[in-house]
């Protein structure tokens, strides 16, 4: 018989993590389980090792609303991130409610029931649990591998090649040729670290990407904690480092040559008037079209200055046996290719809902404030900003979910779904956004309308206002009421 609870989280990372928080503070009395397909808690930050792995947004906007980041550093490494997530789970008795080794493989409906059937699989095999409401807090990406192209002669390369999502513990770079082809966060990261032990190490890039440099270390906000309670000071710098970022965001949208040209001049600033910024540095699309590589400190520039790392703008021909060959005819010597080509978008770790047998294909519906789907009962997910710390829009999810929640126990009903009803709505692309992992799933993924609260805000203004404070009800189906000696138990 399947073990029964009220809510299922999937997936123990950040946003699961804090969901389960969210659940035990604001609904008490609901008892949940955590799935969690890996043996340890972190997601993300658990799941990459490469070198020098850190979070490209601030954390004291990508932590948690509810817990204070206190360490000096605001741009933090991986194991810092998964240490906090450990922390957060470990002190609230969260890390009693998971699972591990419980990777779900599907989930069904049933409305007379009105609970989903989860099905998992692991070492020891199938496992089924069933649950009133399900919190998919997988992430948005394959776990199992990243997006890697074949290159013409790779199988020719007498080397290493490596992605950064499955990389080597054992992997040996020191003195050796390192390329990197990827021009996005991961590379920007890779480079300066690989390059303290590396012979050499060179970012092979298509195309540029924006790079901009900020202090690993948040002053104001360190200066805050010394004077203040850890909450205030890390409550206030939150907030101003919010509006900073929308503000910019706006300035990118109404002003992008002006935006442009002040992040290369930033650029021109680092590496001097003499370096070819205007090949290696200057992207063909506008700020925030794609999403903005940060840099700590100007690592990355003061890599190259240094000479340890190279900049390569260039398409690939072919592997060869001792390095690339470009289009240009340049050759790149190697010993070491990491291919940090990027992502494999997944959403709902690729998990079709049925419901009453009938499968739902999410890319025909319309997501809902951003956290549900058209016509799917019960069902809530997490995906974070484009344009901001992903932990932003978690916590809002995670505190709406609990005011549904409380909604459906006040009126003795169990089951919500979207309906888009007699509205008018206009389906649009999910997101707005150019980058690669995007646009290749884009016919994929679920569609947003032209108005709310099918329209997905990439705005965390507009979405405290519409999660935090909002109406539960506007395009909200509140149904199937308990039988009567289920509302007496």
């Amino acid at each position: 018989m399947a073990e029964h609870v009220d809510v299922i989280i999937v997936g123990a990372g950040l946003s699961g993590i804090g969901a389960a928080h969210h659940l035990q503070q604001r609904c008490p009395d609901r008892r949940y389980l955590i799935l969690e397909a890996r043996q340890a808690m972190g997601g993300t930050w658990d799941l990459f090792r490469y070198p020098g792995i850190r979070s490209d947004s601030d954390m004291h906007t990508l932590g948690y609303n509810f817990r204070p980041w206190t360490k000096a550093k605001a741009i933090a490494d991986g194991p810092s991130i998964r240490e906090y997530i450990e922390d957060t789970a470990r002190d609230g008795g969260i890390d009693q409610h998971i699972r591990f080794g419980h990777r779900v493989t599907a989930i069904e409906w049933s409305t007379p029931d009105a609970r989903w059937t989860v099905t998992t699989e692991g070492a020891d095999g199938a496992a089924r649990f069933t649950c009133n409401f399900l919190h998919m807090c997988s992430g948005y990406y394959d776990y199992a591998r990243g997006h890697a192209p074949h290159f013409a002669g790779q199988e020719d390369f007498g080397g290493t090649i490596v992605h950064p999502q499955l990389w080597p513990e054992d992997l040996d770079y020191a003195g050796k040729r390192v390329v990197v082809i990827g021009s996005g966060a991961t590379a920007v990261t890779l480079v300066p670290e690989l390059a303290k032990q590396a012979a050499s190490v060179t970012m092979l890039q298509r195309s540029p990407t924006y790079v901009v440099s900020r202090p690993g270390q948040d002053a104001l906000a360190n200066w805050l904690r010394s004077k203040l309670p850890s909450k205030a000071a890390y409550g206030m710098t939150r907030w101003k480092n919010v509006l900073m970022g929308m503000v910019f965001y706006r300035m990118t949208r109404r002003q992008p040559e002006k935006v442009k040209q002040k992040l290369l001049d930033g650029v021109r600033a680092q590496l001097g008037p003499d370096y070819d910024v205007a090949t290696h540095f200057t992207p063909r699309y506008n700020p925030w079209d794609q999403r903005l590589c940060l840099v700590p400190d100007a690592d990355l520039f003061d890599t190259i200055k240094a000479g340890r790392a190279e900049v390569v703008t260039d398409t690939i021909e072919r592997f060869t046996r001792d390095g690339i060959l470009l289009a240009s005819g340049r050759e790149l010597p190697a010993d070491v290719i990491v291919t940090a080509t990027g992502l494999e978008v997944k959403l709902l770790s690729g998990i079709t809902p049925i419901v009453d047998g009938v499968a739902r294909d999410l890319s025909k519906a319309l997501q809902y404030k951003g956290m549900m789907f058209s016509d799917v009962p019960n069902l809530a997910f997490t995906f974070g900003y484009t344009n901001a710390s992903w932990t932003l829009k978690a916590d809002l999810v995670a505190m709406y979910l609990c005011r549904l929640l409380n909604t459906m126990k006040k009126r003795e009903l169990r089951q919500a779904v979207p309906r888009i009803g007699a509205e008018v709505v206009t389906p649009e692309p999910f997101v707005d956004f150019s980058s690669g992992y995007i646009q290749r799933v884009a016919d994929q993924l679920p569609k947003q309308g032209n108005r709310k609260p099918w329209r997905l805000n990439q705005n965390y203004a507009l979405d405290v206002m519409a999660l935090r404070f909002g109406s539960v009800d506007d395009s909200m189906e509140f149904s199937n009421p308990a039988p009567a000696q289920q509302r007496a138990a």
